[in-house]
């Protein structure tokens, strides 16, 4: 059963395939409310799209998953209302031309308009009295001082060091108390120290009950680990095929949010066991993609 805040993660037999072939398949996993699951792999193995699957944002081809008692794909809804996305490229980047500033207000004001109750709309100054506070305490939880910055709150997204950007983007992300953060590229372009801080920070949210899915290069000791591969290193192994196309456009990745940002690879997946008490699970799946085949998905569903 859940927690009061965390969302239990488990997905049985999951698989979503593109235009090019499956991005994943066959994915099997089991997280607790509060867990830290780092989805590891190389660039273009297929990672986001099983991090934006796991959130409802995209549509799977087979299989299924249930996050927070709601089964996917066909409560994908749910899923997204109690699920938030961190950094993604190309789905839920920071504009750099904004402030931090300028980005906190924004998103507070998106809450008050979407997910504020109508008698907010009477109390204006309660409202924003809130709003404060919710960005005060998203600020305080990922350990961003805006005092420290070089231009305290006006300081542009270009001008952020790359820890601090992912420290904004997870504190507009936390305002609205996600039971399911996720985050991609978690380490990318960080050094050893920042890395380091990086996943403290994560494990601090998933220590207080968020449950958090991560990309990233190399997964921390200690977090429950899905891997995925290369299609060539597949391929190359002796008895592995992949199975024939049997999907049709209702396969499609889900296009009936905007922050869908369909990728196109092919894989299969194996799922390892928790045999060694005390070692995190792992899953191991496999992809690849390029700059065409993401092209080609973008124009599918009418991003690009």
């Amino acid at each position: 059963m859940d927690s009061p805040h965390g969302a239990a993660v488990s997905a049985e037999g999951f698989g979503l395939k593109g235009p090019r072939g499956w991005v994943f398949r066959g994915v099997g996993l089991t997280a607790p409310p509060g867990s830290l699951v780092a989805v590891e792999g190389p660039s273009g193995s297929g990672r986001t799209c099983l991090l934006l699957a796991l959130t409802g944002r995209m549509r799977p081809t087979e299989g299924h998953a249930e996050v927070g008692g709601a089964r996917l794909p066909g409560r994908a809804a749910a899923v997204r209302a109690f699920s938030a996305l961190g950094p993604v490229p190309g789905v839920s980047e920071l504009d750099p031309a904004f402030t931090v500033a300028e980005h906190l207000r924004e998103r507070a004001l998106l809450r008050r308009r979407f997910d504020g109750s109508p008698r907010s709309l009477l109390r204006p100054g309660a409202a924003r009295a809130a709003s404060r506070a919710a960005i005060d305490t998203a600020l305080d939880t990922v350990g961003l001082d805006l005092a420290a910055l070089p231009k305290a709150e006006r300081t542009s997204v270009r001008d952020l060091e790359r820890l601090e950007a992912l420290r904004l983007s997870l504190a507009l992300a936390l305002m609205g108390r996600p039971r399911l953060l996720a985050v991609d590229d978690t380490d990318l372009k960080l050094s050893g120290p920042e890395r380091a801080a990086a996943w403290r920070l994560l494990r601090g949210l998933a220590d207080d009950g968020t449950t958090v899915l991560a990309v990233c290069g190399e997964a921390p000791e200690g977090a429950l680990t899905v891997r995925t591969e290369d299609r060539r290193e597949r391929t190359d192994a002796p008895g592995t095929t992949d199975a024939p196309d049997t999907s049709d456009a209702e396969d499609a990745p889900d296009t009936s949010t905007a922050e869908a940002a369909p990728d196109a690879t092919g894989t299969t997946a194996t799922t390892a066991t928790e045999d060694t008490p005390g070692a995190p699970a792992t899953t191991t799946t496999g992809s690849t993609t390029n700059g065409k085949e993401t092209a080609d998905a973008l124009t599918r569903t009418g991003r690009a």
